[in-house]
């Protein structure tokens, strides 16, 4: 018997049925999705550390060294498990040539190192996860280059200048554990020891890489600070573990991020669906139901005949939802197995889907059973009497309809009735503010990412032009600035030196920290809290900096300049997601012995192209960019998946839009059958009618918009922000675009919801009085 009333049921509400399937099969798949894709993330990145044998510390150095020094110190630390140098050859773009192109790299903000594989530890990998062997004219090529520029196996590579060419054919592309991300602005290519030998003669200058292992990860801040305090090498940036680690994972831990929480929205929007559905089936069954109630059938009886459907309908999408997301998951995770790669897992991470999935199922069950509680309610005798569950409500004299005469009478109905029962229809109203949401929180964040705002996050001024001068070379740095005085072109400049000093920490012991040191007022940046450094014993922190320090605005801070400790005054706390998210300002002389980079900020009044190509031509050395090139190159892989995520919200937001109005009117019509059909008796066309449901369902679905769109820019700025603040940034500003956020969205959702609206509603003119009289 329940066999045949499932049959019948579904072939009855075959849209309905299917709409169901369709939501709980969506919820299943993106979850399991979205747990797929966190533990890919998880493993693979743990995965790669452990084939590379990553280092745990490193320091960049340019300049003469002592390698015994650096010996006889590591062997007399404790915690130090093993210690390698290696030598990366620093190459400017202008001299490199990708495939066959005739255009240089020069516009590449990236920095183009040349090395050899390691001996020890670091290990630069293949996409198999291998070491990288390469032979004499072979290269591999970071898969950062493999993206942005289309390469393939056998794609050849020239290193040129005017004396000489070499030439290099592409056999693998490389994974770095510490120059993966595309945030990172250096890039490592493999080559073999006898053409290292060669471009080292011919080509670049050497940068060198003394990295650590230590036996305990938790030693790493107290080993950073004793080799800063070592007098070893540090004319470079200090990189640590740990930062390896974040700079790795935050590229796809936003995308995972992202995912997971539209994940948790569609769940939600199912069970509304879900809600929806039985409601609107307990409409149209409701004199069924009343007759079984009248013949004895218990409410358990009956409850369970439906139960059965949803049971059967939750396990077979939740299934198919799990099979599907096996296929999907290659989609979801492709970015994380490029750059890390596949990494085996354990039989509990392989049922971690599948668990997910299963307890979907569940709450699906659980929660039908909770609305069909409703079946202990219904009276028998009332359910064959009045045919449905007989909710009316009570007019209001403030609503009359004689009383707005300026107003069209279908569409004043039709508003009245949205008050009237504000309960009814508060689920819909909910649906939309969602939609609105999963739309317009990934179209922020998209367009916040690719902004040139987000230069405010970088702990930078917005310019131009971008110069930094990686050579601690102050003379060339000093030429550089007088030629920059005399040009007439530029507007404004504001040249910086970021130094190493040391700065007394909370338990009193000397840190290691880098401070920017220049004018911060010419090229300003907004500050969480205080003012940019304008004395000389003023000093701003980033906002990882203050954090850790324990430090506000106001508070006194020690900083060893020299042989003297000086105390400087923090007047304000600014946002860095650079360097890991700790630097430090301050407007005082620059300590150019222990000089890291300079940096020239400039504003133009001519064509910036062709200011940059002058200034290359004049100073190789530097590297000149705008602040567009700049971002592509940095950010240009985080956007794309951005904007793959942003299709997807914008595409969940229209179907669920679609599903769930044309489910809630189906409800809304079983419900209101009989006012209808009193309605057409009296002489309402049809025309009138429609309008009044499309009065209803546009007024719902303004006001959802309208509360969507403030808390996608209110929570979805928290959800960021929290995100970010890991990194540096914990007040982000999103950027909206008007045109996009304000009209094009709303538009899309009004015109739909019209559309589903008119096409939900085409069963009402087959109702009329003698209809209802006959049931």
């Amino acid at each position: 018997m329940i066999i045949k009333i499932l049959k019948k049921d579904i072939v009855r509400n075959k849209v309905i049925t299917a709409a169901v399937f369709i939501f709980i099969t969506l919820s299943a798949l993106l979850m399991a999705s979205g747990s797929n894709m966190l533990i890919d993330l998880g493993n693979s990145l743990d995965y790669l550390f452990e084939a590379s044998n990553a280092p745990h510390f490193v320091q960049y150095h340019t300049g003469e060294f002592d390698q015994v020094a650096i010996n006889d110190w590591s062997f007399s630390n404790i915690s130090i498990k093993q210690q390698q140098t290696s030598e990366m050859i620093n190459i400017e773009g202008s001299k490199i040539y990708l495939n066959n192109n005739e255009e240089s790299e020069a516009d590449t903000v990236m920095e183009m190192g040349f090395v050899k594989q390691n001996e020890s530890f670091d290990y630069l990998l293949n996409l198999n996860n291998e070491k990288i062997e390469v032979e004499n004219g072979e290269i591999a090529v970071p898969i950062f280059y493999m993206q942005k520029n289309g390469l393939e196996i056998g794609d050849p590579i020239f290193i040129k200048d005017k004396k000489q060419t070499l030439a290099f054919t592409i056999t693998d592309f490389v994974r770095d554990v510490q120059m993966n991300p595309s945030m990172v602005s250096s890039k490592r290519f493999v080559v073999s020891n006898d053409d290292f030998i060669d471009i080292k003669e011919e080509f670049g200058e050497i940068e060198y890489i003394i990295g650590f292992q230590l036996y305990d990860l938790n030693e790493i801040p107290s080993f950073r600070n004793a080799y800063s305090s070592s007098g070893l090498p540090q004319k470079g940036m200090a990189v640590d573990y740990e930062l390896f680690v974040a700079l790795n994972s935050l590229t796809d831990g936003l995308v995972a991020a992202v995912i997971i929480f539209i994940s948790f929205l569609l769940s939600l929007i199912a069970l509304l669906c879900l809600r929806f559905t039985i409601l609107a089936t307990i409409e149209e069954d409701f004199k069924e139901i009343g007759v079984m109630k009248a013949i004895g059938i218990l409410p358990k009886a009956i409850k369970r005949i439906y139960l059965s459907k949803y049971v059967f309908l939750a396990s077979t999408a939740t299934f198919v939802g799990f099979i599907v997301s096996i296929f999907l998951n290659q989609l979801f995770s492709r970015n994380i197995r490029l750059y890390f790669g596949v990494a085996p897992k354990g039989n509990i991470e392989k049922m971690l889907p599948l668990v997910v999935v299963c307890s979907i199922f569940i709450i699906v069950v659980a929660f039908c059973g909770i609305i069909l509680k409703r079946f202990n309610k219904i009276s028998a005798i009332e359910a064959m009497r009045m045919g449905n569950t007989g909710e009316t409500y009570r007019s209001t004299k403030a609503l009359a309809l004689y009383k707005r005469r300026l107003i069209n009478p279908n569409v004043f109905i039709g508003i009245r009735d949205v008050f009237l029962r504000l309960r009814l229809y508060a689920l819909l109203f909910f649906v939309f503010v969602v939609c609105t949401f999963i739309m317009i929180i990934p179209l922020n964040f998209y367009n916040t990412i690719q902004s040139p705002d987000l230069v405010k996050y970088m702990g930078m001024g917005r310019s131009d032009i971008y110069l930094r001068l990686s050579n601690q070379n102050v003379q060339l740095f000093n030429q550089i600035v007088d030629y920059i005085k005399e040009d007439q072109d530029i507007v404004k400049y504001a040249p910086s030196v970021t130094s190493k000093y040391e700065i007394i920490n909370n338990e009193g012991y000397e840190e290691s920290i880098s401070i920017e040191t220049g004018d911060f007022t010419v090229f300003p940046i907004d500050y969480i809290s205080g003012v940019a450094p304008i004395l000389d014993n003023e000093i701003a922190l980033s906002y990882l900096n203050a954090k850790e320090l324990h430090k506000e605005v106001g508070d006194f801070v020690e900083v060893l300049v020299g042989e003297n400790h000086r105390t400087m005054i923090i007047s304000g706390i600014y946002q860095d997601i650079t360097n890991g998210g700790k630097t430090a300002k301050a407007n005082m002389e620059p300590n150019h012995e222990a000089a890291l980079w300079y940096i020239v900020n400039m504003e133009v009044t001519s064509n910036v192209s062709e200011k940059i190509d002058e200034y290359e031509d004049i100073y190789p050395e530097a590297k000149i960019t705008d602040l567009e090139g700049y971002f592509h190159e940095t950010f240009g892989n985080i956007i794309n998946q951005l904007k793959f995520l942003t299709m997807l919200g914008v595409v969940i937001a229209i179907v669920v839009s679609i599903l769930i109005t044309s489910l809630f009117l189906k409800m809304l019509i079983a419900k209101d059958l009989s006012q209808i059909a009193i309605m057409r008796s009296i002489g309402l066309r049809l025309k009138d009618i429609k309008i009044q449901y499309i009065t209803r369902a546009l007024v719902i679905l303004n006001s959802g918009i309208i509360v969507g769109t403030i808390i996608s820019n209110t929570v979805g700025k928290g959800i960021l922000g929290i995100v970010l603040s890991t990194r540096g940034a914990s007040n982000i500003e999103l950027v909206v675009n008007p045109l996009e956020a304000y009209i094009i969205s709303p538009v899309v959702l009004m015109i739909i919801v019209t559309f589903t609206t008119l096409v939900s509603i085409v069963a009402i003119k087959e109702f009329n009085i003698s209809d209802i009289n006959a049931e």
